[in-house]
């Protein structure tokens, strides 16, 4: 039988659960700190994911939407995170070099935006342009 109690703390006007029953208080503390720590990690990286969404949509003038679509396919493509082609957008700003594939992948979503917005009905080649 599991029993719950509501406890009011007058200091900070806050209100807090506690739970009697199946877990302990160490478990509870353990498993909010890990939410909390995931919980920042997951606002810094949407922060950054944001900042190259404004950078992608400055560069093609494009929609929020279309902009955040243009990066998941670039980290599809790259096989990696989506904060990560975000950090990655934001370093080339500051002037460090965008890896090869992460290039050929910005590439590719380009002609591809481009192709969609001239109303081709092919796909753009992956051959690079000379």
């Amino acid at each position: 039988m599991q029993r719950t109690t509501l406890l009011q703390e007058d200091w900070w006007k806050l209100r807090a659960e506690a739970t009697w029953g199946n877990a302990s208080a160490g478990e509870d503390l353990v498993a909010l700190r890990a939410e909390n720590d995931q919980l920042r990690r997951a606002l810094a990286g949407r922060a950054v994911v944001d900042q190259a969404s404004g950078m992608m949509m400055v560069l093609t003038p494009c929609s929020r939407g279309t902009a955040r679509g243009l990066l998941v396919d670039i980290s599809r493509q790259c096989h990696t995170t989506l904060p990560e082609v975000a950090a990655a957008m934001v370093d080339v700003w500051e002037g460090k070099p965008m890896t090869r594939p992460m290039q050929r992948a910005l590439r590719h979503v380009l002609r591809r935006l481009y192709a969609e917005d001239r109303g081709c009905d092919s796909p753009p080649s992956d051959e690079p342009s000379r």
